[in-house]
């Protein structure tokens, strides 16, 4: 069981496939079977023991407080990184970091959708992550990574698709500047840079765990599959 009591939840992206919709409301911020995306998440955590939960914003930044507020609501205590401008998930993350204060973290991509327990996770000695995989969707048929015996590898077949969401140690920005390299983005104050790049170095070294999901993923990249999942929800509610 994971005794994270803090998470990431990664909400500063543009949404360029889901405009017109993310021209005035962030992903995050769209509704799904009555509530917006991120809450759904919000919910989630609370219930798998989390108590603070970090939102990184960029895009239509002042739309997140007056929505979520303090996190009061929801059982939570929420804080705000923002960013004048994307730094990716590497930057993002990285700048975070003393708002997270924990050696371990859930982190959530604020637009899919899953009905994950996140109490499932747990980091195993040395590792540097956890993450959550789903079947590829049609939209993403290659896959990420590949996940043998609980670990994955970046390279081999078949191929299964982060789902966006994982544990994480602390530690797992070490020497990301030796990983990322010298660029201009990385000389950026903040810098800027992703995530992927240290994650698959800390798979060569056999750092990073990984959790099978059979149950409900979505990628609501763009708005006929915020459509239909809305429906589909809807749906199952009333059946319920």
């Amino acid at each position: 069981m994971s005794t994270a009591e803090v998470a990431f939840i990664l909400a500063a992206g543009r949404g360029e496939r889901m405009r017109p919709l993310s021209d005035t409301t962030p992903k995050p911020l769209l509704q799904v079977g009555g509530k917006r995306l991120i809450e759904w998440h919000l919910q989630a955590l609370q219930r798998a023991g989390v108590r603070r939960v970090v939102i990184n914003t960029a895009h239509l930044a002042e739309c997140f407080e007056p929505a979520l507020g303090d996190g009061a609501r929801y059982g939570l205590e929420i804080r705000y990184s923002r960013e004048a401008e994307r730094l990716e998930t590497g930057g993002g993350l990285l700048q975070a970091l003393p708002l997270i204060d924990a050696n371990q973290f859930l982190l959530v991509n604020g637009d899919v959708f899953c009905d994950v327990d996140y109490a499932r996770f747990e980091l195993g000695p040395g590792d540097q992550a956890q993450l959550l995989m789903v079947d590829n969707p049609p939209q993403h048929p290659r896959g990420d990574f590949v996940l043998a015996a609980n670990r994955l590898r970046s390279e081999g077949e078949p191929r299964l698709t982060y789902a966006g969401i994982g544990l994480y140690s602390a530690h797992v920005l070490d020497g990301w500047r030796e990983v990322i390299g010298d660029t201009a983005d990385s000389r950026r104050q903040p810098p800027r840079f992703g995530l992927a790049p240290l994650l698959r170095a800390a798979m060569t070294n056999d750092r990073v765990a990984g959790l099978n999901h059979r149950g409900r993923w979505e990628d609501v990249g763009t708005p006929e599959r915020l459509a239909a999942l809305d429906a589909v929800v809807r749906n199952a509610a009333r059946e319920s």
